[in-house]
């Protein structure tokens, strides 16, 4: 074992180190190429390098100098900052100020070095600007340009233009360009009043420069042709900016400008923009690049300006791999991919060096870019970079490389185990090294082979990680032992070996004899198999081993001797085994020591050729015999006379002798010796020496010029001497001899020999030959070169012209050693000057050249021949030929064309009078017909034999025009007849282009491409056939097509009905009326991922115990997994025995089973198994139900024990909380302390029976008694033990129990109150309200029974609360409380859309409130917009959201959502709409409508037509003659082509399509005539009188009386659908009033003493209509009255507290959005609080609007009496009297999502502000203008919808809501903002504003006010400083706390923090004296409050101020004033308060 632990602790030190250290090199700014600055300034430059850690960083220049500090010039410091001085022009050093510098950064990683960057200072030189007069004519432009100096031009630039000394703002006629010129458009006479003046600034050095004012002469136009005013020029510019090229041009009539581009019009694209100022062109493209072209046009002429435009695209340069570590030996690849503009050169480096091949390394690449090392190197470690450089820009990156020692090193490894026979294991061992070893295995040393039992593999890892296993199938005994793993490579071995016992008798394999090497470890192991034994044990000569601390024995029994000594350690070995106690198994092995040889070092002296040398070789130890040999350079040395050696070898020594030492006996000698043991060697180098001697000397000699020479010299010498030329010019003695210069013209030759390739009269002179070996002196030898210059012509022309008749003279000039002949031939005829006349020769010397003068006079066509001169001296002969040509320009020739092909034509010639010279080339020229002869292509230089040719490589179906051109000698022929020809078309060239897949769903795929490019396309374009195929295994290969037609440059097509998960591999093709063009690259997509379709097999639960189960499956089918498996979800939650759902948990797993742990015990659970994808969550599996088994019941929840009698005690309990199975009993135990009894008494009581009557007790004693339940698990835990004395008068007691009971609604509740006492008590039950308790009295719905039960008929969430048991007699009192939860109906989720397409709406939601029980699942139902067939879809709870699929496309669907629970079916949520995506048909413009027409027949293009994203299911036409009334209708197939058949002849037609999908229809209509029968058109109707002017009249006539009649009708309509609407808002407002009523008459929250409850009031705006409903019906009060009377005893004082709730809605038309309809912020539920449900009402909705809320609310305290008050919507109208508030719950109450249906009543917003500035808006037409003058308007609360999450991120005031952060109101989500009335601000407003009448509470009273109002000091007593209510018992309130915790829900009421207390106090200190002056109070409101003020302020002010405008913290009305307030409002959300009256507008 220790060995096991050695081994793994080694390899996981090898692991460790290959970590890869934190050491690093890294680039700040690599970008950093040029810097330039000011000489007066100075410039601070960090190096863009750096590492960590700290890397030491230096520069240099690029030359690879040093730098050097200067004084007070240049300067580096510390930290690599290089820091230039300002400094004086006189200082200026070019050296240090304008130069390449570069920075370089090493550490320990390597070393790497920044790109060159240029420095260069700029000196403030004196400089002027000036401004050249223009002149114009009017209404042309005029251009000034701001003339800067060249020398500073870079530096300076214009930033404005003056006119009259005042500044030009661009805009109007003035424009700046981009250049710094000034453009005046639209030229006036006025304009020549002006001066114009420039401003420049200096980039570097700030100084600005004012230019001379200049003047505009403006003239009358005059008609002239156009003339340029600014032109552009060519240029370079990077990819990604702009460039403006001006084009500006004057002339009369005004010029029209037209760009070209490489001669073809600019196309349509958004970044060219043509301007006055020229042509715009933003975020450049490298396809920009071309040939720029601008023509400006008059009726006078034309002009053109052109240039070439460069769009650069900058170098990036990538390098891998990246920081690479690796082993020596290893090869390594480096690739330099580099990105950006071609013409690219690549330069390598290593650590900043420059790196060049060798025979590690080679580049390879077209450009370099590829860099291999071969047998990689410890000094190849460093940093590598790779720079690419263009034009001065350079970009690069580097890696950083770490070679390491490649020994291999085991990184994974096996432990020892112990198995059973046949029980199959495995064994791994992975290994690293370079190169990659290779793994063996042995089983005790002996090999393991490959058969049934073993299998072995291995394979080799992409890292280098060698993997090998070995599986044993059916292990045996003998499988067991020792495994060992051994890698080898070629740089050494490791291995790892650990034990496997395998189960069974022991044995010990038989074991070999050992040889052991001295000095060395050896390992003996004891080959036991079997298992288990007891230990082993290793003897020596009888004694047990280990005994010295050579020897160790490790626990799996090997012993290792370390330092093998041959006396101590050789000999029998005894491997005992202790198999049994006192029983051994042995066997043993003897170990043979050998010593190996050992070589006394020794040296070999050098010596020189010829000496005598002894070399002695002696072995002093090792075991014999020993053999030596020799070796020489490897090779064994044979002794003789051929070698020259003699070996004389002895028993341990060996001579060699050399007796006469020559050079070939250099080399290395190796001594080897072995024996058995060991082979050892030892070498040393012979070195002989031979000083240098000449074999060939140099020598005086002559080379001719021009030829090749050879100086000789040659030399010998050991070490091989090194021979170098030196050479002194000129011919006497020499002066100086330098080195010779070795090119590629002049080398030494391998034999010393100098060779000159190419000899040149600077050749001659004095050269030495000079060698050295360093053995000896150096010897040299010196000769002299002479260079003789052959005659040679030195200029001559080759051919020269003559005109017939002219004089000609021809000139030769020769030089050459004297003296030279020069002599003239014609043609072969050698010219006799003295025969001939007409010649004439002349000879004249100038220095060495002769120069001869033929002269022809007259020269006449017979000249037109070859003269020649000859020049001849002793050394050579010169000769030059002159062509004399006598001619005349040729005749064009005459051009005809042959045929013409789609990208040829052939052309023919014949060619006349050539100008008595040889035709030399003939010119084809051909352009595009619209072309000028500028833009011309041309094949040149035709052979003058051929009198035809084919012109290639044409445009098919372009229109050229052709010429042609002859050349002879003279010059180029006139143009021949321009012809014009038109290629045809032909399939296209060029594929589309930038073709895209985008995965669309998992069965589609878009495919975008663009049209090929306009060259390539060959004609027009008609369609595309898309080729898509599955890439796949299984997959044929074979492409499936699909064709469409073209509808534009820009195409897209989806790919359906692909199968999920899958590769396709898509390819486009156009194609035109020739063919079809190259396909496109294939471009592979998989389409996306989608959930599983099947759910996991096999599903299997067993339970394993009380609270841990089993879950087992099996994978899906591969093919319904449609992505990867990531996982699986096993969802399962509990099911109690109430029909209750417990939480819904699941876990997440990889593997195929799960064990369910912590369950609860005896409980039945539903388990359902799904897979995931990345797509999501899986089909489920179906339900599968377990059920825990049955354990020890828990204790009894609760015991009590009251006395009965004077011998006897009821006792009663409560069953366990967990009872953990089926109670069978319970045993009640009673024992007495006193009563000596051993044991307690036990009772044994039926599980239905939870009390017992204990009797024969005795009195006057104190019992114990405690119960336990049983289960057939057994007993369970005893109870708490509670202590009873019997008695005779016993004071009331209750036996039943208090806490918790849950039921669903509409049910009935039984509520026991058991009690017992002497005299009999008395029950009374009361139910808890505020902080009071309200009796509970019998009515049809509750009742007490006489043992104190209290039943509950049909419950309902209003019944939810504490209920309070009160037992009483005359000896004492016992209370319970009793906690009733009425679950309800699930409240609405918020339902949003989540993402759309063609077939499918994906649907998301956030679940409401669950009313208390979980919620079991969801129903989804769905329809088309138009119908009312609804489908139904159920989700399973747990799900967040759905897709519908199979939808139809381009459809409006209404979706709606309601969740369900064990109560029922909750409230519906709003009605949302969605559209899938497509739209109805579309013919293409840009597509004729018709194809061809002729007599009788029409074809019709229906190609033209776009399916708008929906199939194309009906086509429809009609067509008549022009005039007639009767339509001919057709129904045709989109895909066909269509006829019109049996046509009049010369008849105009009139013709409609109709084209309709599933979105819609498209229309589209023309007019069309038929040819006559010959074929000729027929001219357009004329507008004479006919038929058609009777019917148009008619129409005339008819059309406003049909009008009239139509707007009656719609106005009927309209009216009637208002008056309905107005019935439905009836209808849906006292639906809403009934609800409410019903709700407010609980005696749960006030005492039933009065009449019930009946006001309601609904506001609905901006139609103002108020409803006053009560339980006898409504009264409607009048459609737009602003007033509503109220009667007296409606608000009586007499009458108890009534709520009188104002919901309000808000729809304003300046909102109206097509966003989506109305949502219904309602939450008119029967029996639910909505208050206590915002939290979860608040989700994202796709569609918008307003809700408001307002509540009014009144005081138990009874008023006076008034005879009559008016109640206004807009609260001005209120008088003095007004209506008590108390707390209730709030009611948005809006139009049934109905009313209004459709896209015309929706409301949305696109950001915060608009937000504000329209929630302004509907303030104002709500009429509620003046009351929000004063009012707080702040944002309560924000929050965030995610579709795909339940969270929401929220922000409020108000803790119900628990919403602790603010979000943006920006987000999509949902915002609230409150406006708030104002607090009273005098006493003057509060007349004004509905207001409660103000009392002064009693006790009872005061304790049933709201808590707002309890917090004000008017309603408490002068002097009470305590709380006058009761306190809630502790008991009570931790039940309180506890239960609103459980479930929120059911709080009805809100408890506001001591610091909104304090703000309300704070906020209400004026009531006291308002009510005591007035009589009359404002209910306490919160005020907005200014960013100076604060609440005490404010209210202080308010008190003494009498005029409301002039209060400090008004707010007006306006909307600017509503915005202003938002802001500040938000800073004070901590401080408000929630005051009675607030206003909540809830923004979706």
């Amino acid at each position: 074992m220790w060995l096991v632990t050695l081994l793994l602790l080694y390899s996981l030190q090898e692991v460790h180190s290959e970590d890869v250290s934190s050491t690093r090199l890294y680039f700040v700014n690599a970008s950093l190429q040029r810097v330039t600055y000011s000489s007066s300034v100075g410039v601070s430059l960090p190096c863009p390098a750096g590492g960590t850690p700290s890397a030491i960083l230096r520069w240099y220049l690029a030359t690879g100098d040093d730098i050097y500090d200067v004084p007070h010039i240049r300067h580096v410091y510390a930290n690599g900052t290089l820091q230039l001085y300002s400094f004086l022009p006189s200082a200026y050093n070019s050296y240090i100020h304008d130069n390449d510098y570069f920075c370089t950064a090493e550490n320990q990683a390597g070393k790497i070095r920044s790109p060159n960057i240029r420095i260069k200072a700029v000196f403030r030189e004196p400089y002027t600007v000036r401004v050249a007069d223009q002149r114009s004519m009017r209404g042309n432009v005029a251009v000034f340009k701001c003339l800067i100096p060249t020398a500073v031009q870079e530096y300076v630039s214009v930033v404005s233009w003056e006119r009259d000394t005042v500044s030009i703002v661009p805009g109007n006629r003035f424009l700046l360009t981009s250049f710094g010129a000034l453009y005046i458009s639209d030229v006036q006479k006025e304009d020549a009043l002006s001066t114009y003046r420039c401003i420049t600034r200096h980039k570097y050095s700030g100084e600005t420069r004012q230019s001379n004012g200049a003047r505009l002469s403006v003239m009358d136009p005059n008609e002239s042709s156009p003339t340029i005013l600014d032109s552009f020029q060519a240029g370079e510019v990077y990819a990604g900016q702009s460039i403006e090229l001006p084009c500006i041009a004057g002339g009369y009539p005004s010029p029209t400008v037209r760009w070209l581009k490489d001669g073809r019009p600019l196309p349509s694209d958004a970044r060219w923009t043509r301007r006055l100022t020229g042509l715009t062109i933003s975020d450049l493209r490298l396809e920009d690049s071309g040939s720029y072209a601008c023509e400006v046009t008059n009726s006078f002429g034309s002009k053109e300006v052109s240039g070439q435009l460069h769009i650069i695209d900058p170098l990036r340069v990538t390098l891998s791999p990246k920081n690479l570590k690796t082993g020596i030996s290893s090869t390594l690849f480096f690739t330099c991919t580099v990105e950006g503009s071609p013409e690219y050169t690549i330069n390598w480096y290593r650590n900043t060096e420059p790196i060049f091949p060798d025979q590690h390394i080679s580049i390879q690449g077209q450009h370099n870019d590829t860099l291999q090392i071969t047998a990689a190197q410890k000094f190849h470690s460093g940093a590598y970079q790779c720079f690419a450089s263009r034009k001065g820009h350079t970009s690069q990156d580097f890696s950083i490389i770490l070679l390491e020692d490649g020994t291999p090193r085991i990184v994974t490894s096996f432990s020892e185990k112990v198995v059973n026979p046949g029980e199959p294991f495995s064994l791994v061992c992975e290994a690293k090294g370079a190169p990659p070893p290779s793994i063996t295995w042995t089983l005790d040393d002996e090999p393991v082979v490959r058969d049934s039992i073993y299998k072995t593999s291995q394979y080799t890892q992409s890292d280098g990680l060698t993997v090998s296993h070995v599986n044993v199938s059916n292990p045996l005994i003998r499988n067991g032992g020792v495994y060992r793993c051994v890698a080898r490579n070629s740089a050494g071995s490791a291995e790892y070996q650990a034990r496997i016992n395998v189960r069974g008798p022991p044995r010990i394999r038989p074991m070999r004899d050992m040889t052991a090497v001295a000095g060395r470890n050896t390992y003996i192991t004891c080959r036991v198999i079997g298992y288990p034994y007891y230990s082993i044990k290793w003897l020596k000569d009888g004694m047990q081993l280990p005994d010295n601390h050579r020897q160790v024995l490790f626990d799996n029994g090997t012993l290792r001797l370390t330092d093998v000594q041959k006396g101590a350690d050789e000999g029998t070995y005894l491997c005992s085994v202790l198999i049994q106690p006192q029983v051994s198994i042995n066997q043993t092995v003897h170990v043979s020591v050998k010593v190996p040889p050992l070589i006394q070092p020794f040296d070999i002296p050098s010596t020189s050729v010829g000496k005598l040398i002894y070399i002695a070789c002696v072995v002093s130890s090792g075991d014999m015999p020993i053999r030596i040999t020799w070796h020489k350079d490897g090779q064994l040395i044979v002794p003789g006379p051929t070698s020259g050696v003699a070996i004389e070898t002895k028993e341990f020594m060996s001579s060699l002798q050399i007796s006469k030492v020559t050079l070939k006996h250099n080399g290395n000698y190796t001594c080897i010796a072995s024996n058995a043991a060991a082979t050892v060697s030892w070498e040393r180098q012979l070195i002989v020496t031979v000083p240098p001697r000449f074999v060939v000397q140099p020598n005086n000699q002559d080379c001719i010029y021009g030829k090749a020479g050879v100086l000789n010299c040659s030399v010998e010498g050991y070490p091989p001497p090194k021979v170098m030329w030196k050479h002194a010019k000129g011919v006497g003695n020499p002066q100086q001899y330098h080195p010779v210069p070795l090119t590629g013209r002049i080398q030494i030759m391998s034999n010393g020999s100098l060779l000159i390739r190419h000899v040149l009269e600077d050749d001659r002179g004095y050269y030495l030959c000079q060698a050295s070996n360093g053995v000896g002196s150096d010897i040299s030898k010196s000769m002299i070169l002479t260079v003789k210059i052959p005659a040679m012509i030195t200029s001559h022309p080759n051919t020269t012209m003559a005109r017939k008749g002219q004089t000609k003279e021809l000139n030769c000039t020769a030089r050459g050693e004297q003296p030279i002949i020069i002599r003239w031939e014609r043609g072969d005829t050698v010219i006799d000057a003295e025969r001939n006349p007409r010649y004439s020769i002349t000879i004249n010397k100038k220095g060495d050249e002769v120069i001869s003068t033929l002269k022809l006079n007259p020269a006449d066509r017979g000249d037109s021949v070859f003269f020649s001169c000859h020049a001849i001296n002793s050394y050579g002969e010169g000769r030059g030929l002159i062509q004399l040509t006598v001619q005349e320009p040729p005749d064009p020739p005459e051009l005809e064309v042959r045929e013409v092909k789609d990208r040829s034509m052939n052309l023919r010639w014949i060619q006349r009078f050539d100008g008595n010279s040889i035709i030399t080339s003939y010119d084809i020229e051909y352009k595009n017909k619209s072309d000028s002869w500028d833009h011309m292509y041309t094949t040149r230089n035709i052979s003058p034999t051929n009198n035809q040719a084919n012109i290639v490589e044409l445009h098919p179906a372009c229109v050229y025009s052709i010429r042609m051109y002859s050349y002879n000698k003279i010059g180029r022929s006139l143009p021949s007849k321009e012809l014009t020809i038109s290629t045809e078309e032909a399939p296209p060239d060029g594929p589309p282009m930038d073709v895209i897949l985008q995965p669309m769903t998992s069965q589609s795929i878009r495919v975008t491409w663009r049209a090929p490019k306009k060259e390539l396309q060959n004609g027009v374009i008609r369609g595309y056939q898309i080729g898509y195929r599955e890439n796949g295994p299984g997959s044929n290969g074979q492409y499936s097509i699909v064709e469409m037609k073209a509808t534009g440059d820009s195409e897209v097509y989806t790919l359906d009905n692909l199968k999920k998960f899958a590769q396709y591999g898509v390819v486009v093709q156009a194609f035109n009326r020739a063919g079809t063009g190259p396909s496109s690259t294939e471009i592979n997509a998989t389409t996306l991922e989608d959930v599983p379709s099947e759910p996991p097999q096999n599903v299997r639960a067993i339970s394993v115990t009380s609270d841990e189960a089993v879950i087992t499956w099996a994978e899906p089918p591969r093919l319904t997994l449609h992505g990867v498996l990531k996982g699986y979800r096993v969802v399962f939650w509990s099911l109690f025995p109430d029909g209750e759902w417990g939480e819904m948990q699941n876990i997440t797993t990889t593997r195929e089973q799960v064990e369910l742990r912590g369950l609860e015990k005896f409980t039945n659970y539903s388990v359902q198994v799904l897979a995931y994808t990345q797509a999501g969550d899986g089909v489920r599996s179906n339900v599968l139900y377990i059920q825990t088994r049955e354990d020890l019941p828990g204790p009894p929840a609760g015991i009590k024990a009251v006395p009965s009698s004077l011998s006897s005690v009821v006792v009663s309990w409560l069953p366990p909380q967990k009872p953990n199975g089926v109670i069978r009993k319970y045993t009640i135990y009673c024992s007495s302390p006193g009563s000596g009894q051993p044991a307690p008494s036990e009772y044994e009581a039926n599980p239905e029976m939870l009390f017992y009557h204990i009797t024969h007790l005795s009195r006057g004693k104190q019992y114990h008694i405690w119960a336990a339940a049983v289960t057939t698990a057994g007993r369970g835990n005893v109870s708490s033990k509670v202590i009873v004395e019997p008695a005779g008068k016993v004071p009331a007691k209750i036996l039943s129990f208090g806490g918790t009971v849950t039921t669903p609604w509409m049910k009935e509740v039984r509520l026991p109150c058991k009690s017992v006492g002497e005299p009999a008590p008395t029950i009374k039950w009361t139910k808890d309200s505020e902080d009071s308790a309200i009796p509970v009295t019998a009515d049809s719905q509750r009742q007490i029974f006489s043992n104190g039960t209290l039943v509950l008929r049909s419950v309902k969430a209003e019944d939810s609360g504490y209920y309070t048991c009160t037992a009483t007699n005359t000896l004492g009192f016992d209370t319970i409380i009793v906690n009733l939860v009425v679950q309800v109906p699930p409240d609405q989720p918020r339902l949003t859309v989540s993402t759309t397409s063609t077939s499918s709406i994906t649907l998301a939601w956030i679940p409401g409130d669950n009313g208390g029980s979980s919620i079991r699942g969801f129903v989804l139902q769905y329809s088309v917009d138009n119908t009312e067939e609804w489908r139904d879809v159920f989700i399973s709870s747990s799900e967040r959201s759905f897709r519908l699929d199979n939808l139809r496309c381009g459809t409006w669907y209404k979706v709606k959502l309601a969740a369900k629970n064990s109560v029922g079916s909750g409230r519906i949520s709003e009605i949302i709409e969605a559209k899938t995506h497509g739209r109805e048909p579309v013919f293409n413009k840009d597509q004729p409508l018709l194809t061809h027409i002729n007599s009788t027949h029409a074809g019709l293009n229906l190609q033209g037509w776009t399916s708008g994203g929906c199939p194309i299911t009906d086509m429809m036409l009609d067509f008549r003659p022009k005039g007639t009334w009767a339509w001919q209708s057709l129904k045709a197939n989109s895909t066909t082509q269509l006829f019109l058949s049996e046509l009049r002849e010369a008849t105009w037609y009139e013709l409609k399509m109709k084209a309709c999908n599933s979105a819609g229809c498209g229309n589209q209509s023309s007019q069309f005539a038929t040819t006559d029968y010959d074929g000729s058109t027929i001219p357009p109707i004329k507008s004479a009188r006919g038929e058609g002017d009777d019917v148009k009249k008619l129409f005339s006539i008819g059309s406003p009386v049909i009008l009239v009649t139509i707007g009656v009708a719609l106005l009927f309509i309209i009216r009637k659908k208002r008056k309905e609407k107005r019935l439905k808002r009836l209808r849906d407002a006292k639906s809403l009033a009934e609800m409410l009523i019903s709700k407010n008459n609980r005696s749960i929250d006030t005492p039933v003493k009065g009449p019930p409850q009946g006001p309601r009031l609904h506001i609905d705006i901006p139609r103002v209509q108020l409803l006053i409903e009560d339980k006898e019906g409504i009264k409607q009060i009048g459609e737009d009255k602003a007033a509503v009377p109220v009667t007296d005893t409606e608000f009586s004082q007499s009458v108890n507290p009534q709520n009188f709730c104002t919901g309000v809605s808000l729809h304003h038309q300046a909102l109206i959005q097509n966003s989506g309809p109305l949502i219904d912020m309602s939450d008119i539920r029967p029996g639910t609080n909505p208050v206590s449900r915002k939290s979860i009402k608040s989700a994202h909705s796709s569609r918008n609007r307003y809700s408001s809320q307002w509540t009014l609310s009144r005081p138990s305290q009874s008023q006076s009496t008034a005879s009559a008050r008016t109640l206004t919507s807009d609260w001005r109208t209120m008088g003095s009297h007004g209506i008590t508030a108390t707390e209730s719950d709030s009611y948005s109450a809006s139009l049934s999502q109905d009313t209004d249906k459709g896209r015309n009543s929706m409301v949305s917003t696109e950001s915060a502000s608009s937000t504000y500035e329209e929630l302004a808006r509907a303030y104002e037409h709500a009429k509620l203008e003046e009351h929000l003058q004063h009012a707080k308007f702040t944002i309560t609360e924000c929050f965030i919808s995610d579709s795909s999450s339940d969270q929401m991120t929220t922000g409020t005031n108000d803790p119900a809501d628990s919403m602790t952060s603010l979000s943006t109101p920006s987000e999509p989500g949902i915002c609230r903002f409150t406006a708030s009335p104002p607090k009273p601000q005098d006493y003057d407003r509060g007349k004004n504003v509905a207001v409660p009448i103000p009392h002064r509470a009693n006790k009872s009273e005061f304790c049933n006010l709201p808590l707002y109002m309890k917090t004000d000091p008017f309603f408490r007593k002068q002097g009470e400083l305590h709380d006058p209510c009761p306190a809630v018992p502790p008991r009570e309130a931790s039940i309180r706390s506890l239960t609103q915790r459980a479930y929120h829900t059911q709080g009805r009421h809100k408890t506001l923090d001591s610091a909104k207390q304090q703000a309300l106090t704070l906020g209400h200190s004026g009531l006291g004296s308002l009510g005591a002056s007035s009589g009359t109070a404002t209910l306490p409101q919160r005020t907005l409050t200014m960013p100076s003020s604060n609440v005490a302020a404010t209210a202080s002010t308010s008190s003494t101020s009498s005029n409301p405008t002039n209060s400090s913290n008004k707010m007006g009305g306006s909307r600017d004033s509503l915005l202003e307030s938002s802001s500040s409002a938000l800073g004070r959300l901590q401080k408000q308060s929630a005051g009675a009256y607030s206003k909540s507008y809830t923004l979706v």
